[in-house]
């Protein structure tokens, strides 16, 4: 990230008063104009319903600023909000987008834009049709410059409804104009798949079939639903992380090498594993995959309550807050090798992580104490913390022999997290030069949902009888452990708390 943005533009951000925006947004558009990436001519203009003046809505800003960037704040602030100004907005309003028109063509002449835009729709799905529409009804789309669109998770809610939110947003965009988000594609250590696999001769000669037992994939959080009650009642942890975050690290994990590191080729090799998932029909569901929902517990040694007590959640609740599942990938490269995958609230611990279980040798040398003895592993830490770890036998260092387990560990956060870029600062950043890679594609979108869509009938029309099945502060349901104890796995690593 050393090169400045040469298009210059102005960034309409729906949904400005919103949580994303201050939490993310505005912080990672900090950043770039903070480390010189960002030229002084762009413009971030802010709508919502919420009647704001522009220095109340830079004040705004100047606080998300304070509270979330990673740089601390200093006399660039006040240069930067100067590029910030708001309007309140109705979607539904013509008056609204021909206000917002005006304000973007002044916006052109003050700071030298060429008619350059990105609408960024944070901010209810349903939505995103009707803003789409008015955008282009309204000839806020029609400009001698670019114009991009980039749109937050959830994209549907099934395949029907992704289907039909993708043909209105066709109408006025076309698929390289759109940018699907997924934050997870920016995080460090998952763009870091690639190069761990492509550019070391150690790992992708190994990275088969031949030689991998199992991939296993665990993203937990120890955090409730909090204020999301509402809106996870109509999504679940299938919808929310498995049909999105958890698909995308599966596809960059099983891919083949792509002909050139090209956004056209990353995303064909990863539609070609989207195509390759093993179906799962109504019938089997409970052979591949575990719900759960937690119950009350103990959390960082604090008492909470269980998913049926929290604000607007039915106290009988079907909706899943946990999910393991074995995902299979009949291909050439995969037959036979299960992707064990799990997401959950209020668990153990907070942390993302990726485990490679690479076969035991056939002929093994037996040492005293043979039980320390253990597979190799690969762990690719995504967050919090960043890394990686190659889990090794070694002989001990006694006069008796014996085998011991070691580990090769690569910390990112000891040596570069100052310089590491959060996952929004990358993505808008790649979007301002128009790089789609770390996008998803509209065939992505429709495979995972064609994927997920026969589990979530599925669990619909059958009620769990045994929620809530686990209790916060643990690492799931049995369930989740007995799905691949009948394989002759265990989920990596483990300690008698959660993960290591």
């Amino acid at each position: 990230m050393n090169d400045q943005i040469n298009s210059a533009s102005v960034i309409v951000i729906f949904g400005a008063t919103g949580d994303l925006a201050k939490r993310k947004l505005y912080p990672s558009i900090y950043n770039l104009y903070e480390k010189g990436h960002l030229t002084d001519d762009f413009a971030v203009v802010g709508v919502a319903r919420r009647q704001l003046s522009n220095e109340e809505f830079r004040n705004n800003v100047k606080d998300s600023i304070y509270e979330n960037s990673s740089k601390a704040a200093d006399s660039k602030e006040d240069s930067f909000v100067k590029h910030f100004f708001y309007q309140p907005f109705d979607v539904t309003n013509d008056e609204s987008y021909q206000a917002l028109k005006s304000m973007l063509e002044n916006l052109d002449q003050q700071f030298s834009i060429p008619g350059n835009r990105i609408f960024y729709l944070a901010m209810a799905p349903e939505f995103f049709g009707t803003i789409a529409l008015n955008l282009e009804a309204e000839g806020l789309t029609q400009t001698d410059g670019w114009k991009r669109l980039v749109i937050e998770k959830p994209f549907g809610h099934n395949l029907p409804s992704a289907k039909k939110l993708n043909e209105e947003i066709r109408q006025v965009f076309s698929e390289d104009e759109i940018y699907r988000i997924d934050h997870y594609l920016g995080k460090e250590m998952v763009q870091n798949i690639e190069v761990i696999r492509f550019a070391n001769a150690l790992f992708e000669p190994l990275w088969n079939n031949r030689y991998i037992s199992n991939i296993q994939i665990t993203s937990s959080e120890t955090v409730g639903v909090e204020t999301r009650g509402g809106y996870y009642e109509k999504s679940g942890a299938l919808r929310d992380m498995v049909q999105n975050h958890i698909l995308q690290m599966v596809a960059l994990l099983a891919m083949e090498p792509p002909i050139k590191l090209t956004t056209e080729d990353i995303r064909n090799e990863k539609i070609k594993v989207f195509r390759s998932l093993r179906p799962v029909i109504p019938e089997e569901v409970d052979q591949y995959f575990v719900r759960g929902q937690y119950d009350a517990g103990e959390v960082n040694d604090k008492e909470v309550q269980g998913y049926r007590e929290e604000s607007n959640v039915d106290p009988e609740s079907n909706t899943e807050t946990f999910v393991a599942g074995k995902v299979m990938i009949d291909n050439f490269r995969w037959a036979g090798v299960p992707f064990y995958i799990r997401t959950g609230k209020r668990m153990a611990t907070k942390s993302t992580k990726i485990v490679v279980e690479f076969k035991e040798l056939p002929m093994n040398l037996y040492f005293e104490q043979q039980e320390e003895k253990g597979p190799n592993l690969l762990v690719i830490n995504i967050q919090p913390e960043e890394g990686m770890r190659l889990h090794l036998n070694a002989k001990k260092s006694s006069p008796t022999g014996g085998t011991t387990p070691i580990q090769l560990e690569f910390n990112n956060n000891s040596l570069t997290s100052i310089n590491t870029p959060e996952a929004y600062e990358r993505l808008l950043y790649d979007c301002m030069k128009g790089d789609a890679t770390n996008f998803t594609h509209w065939d992505e979108v429709a495979l995972s949902w064609q994927f997920i869509d026969p589990i979530s009938i599925a669990w619909a029309n059958n009620k769990e009888e045994d929620f809530p099945n686990y209790a916060a502060g643990s690492m799931g349901p049995r369930k989740s452990e007995k799905l691949l104890e009948k394989d002759g796995f265990k989920w990596w690593p483990i300690t008698h708390k959660g993960l290591e």
